[in-house]
């Protein structure tokens, strides 16, 4: 198989409590952190799209690092992230998933906020479904988009891991007050 020129994907497996998803990077950062309890081939299938003929090889040392902050963050020890990324996505969906990295820990904010925030006020639709390709989960922090009615609308690893982690965010700032 050719592989000359392919990035190698590292993949690990998180497990944290209840928690459990799969992580993968490059050798310059994060790319991909799965739904809840979805099966490898989630992340099959993305790679696939965004890494076409890259290999991918499990990793556990080279992940190490991601695992840790992650782990941190779930058990509400970290509110921001040192980690590198490498966003596999276009310069309107990198602009979006910038400005979702603004959103402060324990905050969200509406679909439209965003929409102004990268100066594209008409762009909602556009913004949702940037949002939704997002493939950093938690790390890039989609799920603090909501409705404007505060309604938690569409998340790619589901509504229940959504609530989960703005449950979580908010308990968190609330005992660090």
């Amino acid at each position: 198989m050719e592989t000359k020129n392919k990035p190698v994907l590292y993949w690990s497996l998180l497990k944290f409590k209840d928690w459990n998803f799969y992580i993968a990077s490059s050798s310059n950062g994060l790319v991909f952190v799965g739904s809840q309890n979805k099966p490898l081939g989630e992340l099959f299938e993305w790679a696939k799209k965004r890494f076409p003929g890259s290999p991918l090889v499990e990793d556990d040392e080279i992940l190490e690092p991601y695992v840790v902050e992650i782990t941190q963050y779930l058990k509400g020890e970290r509110t921001t992230f040192t980690v590198p990324f490498e966003y596999a996505g276009t310069q309107f969906q990198q602009a979006v998933w910038n400005a979702l990295c603004e959103i402060p820990y324990g905050q969200t904010k509406s679909y439209s906020d965003i929409a102004n925030d990268i100066n594209k006020p008409a762009a909602v639709r556009a913004i949702g479904a940037a949002i939704g390709a997002n493939p950093v989960l938690i790390t890039v922090p989609c799920h603090r988009v909501i409705g404007k009615n505060g309604s938690l609308t569409g998340y790619r690893g589901g509504l229940e891991m959504k609530s989960l982690l703005l449950d979580l965010e908010k308990h968190a700032s609330s005992s660090n007050d």
